[in-house]
């Protein structure tokens, strides 16, 4: 759900259907309100109503399109790119885990449930130079609160005497949404999210 609004944007709301769009954002002004939001929504009480000012468009328009893409699958979600250097978790690294294949559904789901753990996901090895399967960020404070969360999770009895590799990150050169349209002729954020 995205706040902010008279109507908030859910995808199990019972008006999708009817809000839906006819095609899976194909026509012109699908592809404009993808290119105007992309950079994130404005910052603002209304911020529908700011994306509706700069398509030319009501705020009504752009929320029903918005459900519509969420019904038909087109957008999963709307969520916040959090820039966690400025909120002070200056500390972070990817574990990767090697995990057998039939295990990692099972400890992936325990792992996304871990506060510290910012994003859980499940990828293909590539071998025989890369033998991990299960992702996980980690994000802290500093190095030390990083370490003691990866020492929590190595606790884990599925995740005990897996092989493992940490990856602290050196340096941010981008931090930022996915861009899937090119840039907007008409922006309402102001800014492309870098940092």
């Amino acid at each position: 759900m995205v706040a902010g609004t008279p109507q908030s944007v859910e995808s199990n709301s019972p008006e999708l259907a009817a809000a839906a769009p006819a095609q899976s954002a194909t026509d012109a002004f699908d592809r404009r309100l993808i290119a105007v939001i992309q950079d994130g929504l404005p910052l603002k009480p209304r911020p529908y109503a700011e994306v509706a000012r700069a398509l030319g468009v009501d705020e009504q328009t752009v929320i029903d399109r918005l459900r519509g893409f969420l019904h038909t699958g087109f957008i999963k979600r709307l969520g916040v790119v959090v820039r966690h250097h400025e909120l002070g978790y200056t500390s972070n690294a990817m574990v990767v885990w090697d995990v057998a294949d039939g295990e990692v559904d099972e400890i992936g789901a325990r792992l996304g449930r871990v506060p510290c753990v910012t994003l859980c996901y499940r990828r293909a090895r590539s071998l025989p130079r890369w033998p991990y399967n299960l992702y996980c960020m980690i994000h802290g404070r500093d190095r030390r609160h990083v370490d003691i969360c990866i020492d929590e999770l190595r606790l884990d009895p599925g995740l005990k005497d897996r092989p493992h590799a940490v990856l602290f990150s050196a340096r941010r050169f981008r931090q930022r949404g996915a861009r899937y349209a090119p840039c907007a002729a008409a922006t309402v954020t102001g800014g492309d999210g870098d940092g």
